[in-house]
């Protein structure tokens, strides 16, 4: 299929929710700041004086500034997965309008592009909200909105509205869901260095949190936000990628054998 085909036939799926999510955006861009600050508060000026006190942040001024490019990953990650499934899920299970969404005449591939840029563009929403309370507590504008940082952040929307779009093809009920929130997003909110750096874990611990994705979210954006280029973890884009491509490939497939 022509890439220019494709790329008109994702716009036509992900415009179904844009129309849907246009009347939301305070909704959206508010939804995924409740746990984030809840963490700053708990965390960054919590228990974030007392670490400072007995040591200095591998990245940042202070305990607050090092958990605060994790907050954006973290937000992006929970607001790209969840609406993106529970969008799904709703039209599935509720509306029952997904089926003429299969009837669509585009590329599986497509329906699952659209369906992840529209997850993409929740989870940025959300995101948005999260820089802005960063740069209010720290005043680092440039350090929250230089392009490597929003890069980071756009293709971590992109791995977890792709892992969003499966799930959602796959439960069979608003419950399962709630299962994958458990045993997948929650664990991988603390897991995945949001709250500490992973370069210091053990080689047993180290293996398994580099197997998750928001790992390298969060070390990249650390480094984008504080530290110079040359000390820049490249290989974190290239990861990010991968997956994000393996995940819209494993879609389309779903997609291709979808019945409901």
């Amino acid at each position: 299929m022509p890439l220019k085909t494709l790329w008109a036939d994702t716009l036509t799926v992900f415009w179904g929710d844009w129309l849907d999510l246009r009347v939301r955006i305070p909704q959206v861009a508010s939804s995924g700041l409740v746990s984030p600050l809840i963490y700053i508060l708990a965390f960054g000026l919590g228990l974030g004086s007392a670490i400072d006190q007995v040591s200095t942040p591998p990245a940042g001024d202070n305990y607050l500034e090092f958990i605060l490019p994790g907050m954006v990953a973290l937000s992006s990650m929970v607001i790209s997965f969840g609406g993106t499934t529970f969008s799904i899920c709703g039209d599935r299970l509720f509306t029952k309008t997904f089926e003429e969404m299969l009837l669509y005449p585009v590329h599986p591939l497509a329906l699952h592009l659209g369906k992840m840029l529209a997850g993409i563009v929740r989870g940025m929403m959300t995101a948005s909200s999260v820089i802005l309370v960063a740069v209010l507590f720290t005043g680092r504008i440039w350090s929250f909105v230089n392009p490597l940082f929003l890069l980071l952040v756009v293709l971590n929307c992109a791995v977890f509205a792709g892992l969003g779009v499966i799930v959602g093809l796959n439960v069979k009920s608003l419950e399962s869901v709630g299962l994958f929130n458990n045993f997948l997003i929650v664990p991988m909110s603390f897991l995945g260095g949001t709250f500490f750096d992973p370069t210091m874990l053990p080689p047993a611990l180290k293996a398994i949190v580099y197997l998750l994705p928001l790992t390298y979210t969060t070390i990249g954006l650390r480094a984008a936000a504080y530290k110079p280029l040359t000390e820049f973890p490249w290989y974190a884009i290239p990861v990010l990628i991968v997956v994000a491509v393996a995940l819209a490939l494993v879609g389309a497939q779903q997609f291709s054998t979808q019945q409901d």
